[in-house]
């Protein structure tokens, strides 16, 4: 996985509450072997008609959007079950970040894992990004904030463990496998 340490992209904003993985990534595009090619279907069931033709009035499919890297969706994002491939079809896209006042913990879980950088930020800065699509935003990651055009900053949670990884742009096995050495002189001590 690609590390973050900065990102500054214009911003799509998708404000719907409660999008769960079944929108994010409907099941019947589960049946792959691979993660590439999952962002065609991202949000399948809004981005195209019955007839698979793109819905121009739906935010992915307008010129504007197009190469942003943060999304900024309503409340309660990723809810549903856990669909690891809603991440991956998120960053097969090219979105490397979600901001949202809330993210569900299982998909905050599978993000980061994944590279995919959840951000959860107050009613009130997600308000001010909501009302301004495609507005640019710069967040840091060593020092967990996001700073909005009126360059205002507000500050990030994220768990510390989760950040180092994402920094080095590993996952846990890699974190682990870096660390062999460390263990095996341990072992070695205590054999």
């Amino acid at each position: 996985m690609k590390p973050i340490q900065i990102i500054t992209s214009r911003c799509v904003v998708l404000p719907m509450e409660n999008i769960d993985t079944d929108q994010i990534i409907p099941a019947r595009f589960l049946k792959v072997i691979t993660k590439n090619g999952l962002g065609q279907w991202l949000f399948a069931d809004w981005r195209y008609d019955r007839d698979g033709a793109p819905r121009s009035d739906f935010v992915l499919n307008q010129p504007e959007s197009a190469g942003a890297q943060v999304l900024v969706a309503g409340d309660n994002f990723g809810c549903g079950s856990s669909r690891e491939h809603a991440p991956w079809a998120l960053l097969d896209h090219g979105f490397r970040a979600v901001v949202s006042t809330s993210i569900a913990d299982i998909f905050r879980s599978n993000a980061l894992k994944n590279g995919l950088l959840p951000v959860v930020i107050d009613p009130e800065t997600h308000r001010r990004l909501t009302a301004h699509p495609g507005a640019t935003v710069t967040i840091d990651l060593e020092a967990c904030t996001i700073t909005l055009p009126d360059q205002t900053c507000t500050s990030f949670p994220i768990d510390a463990f989760a950040r180092n990884c994402m920094l080095r742009g590993t996952d846990e096995l890699g974190f682990l496998l870096a660390q062999e050495e460390a263990i095996a002189a341990y072992e070695r001590e205590f054999s």
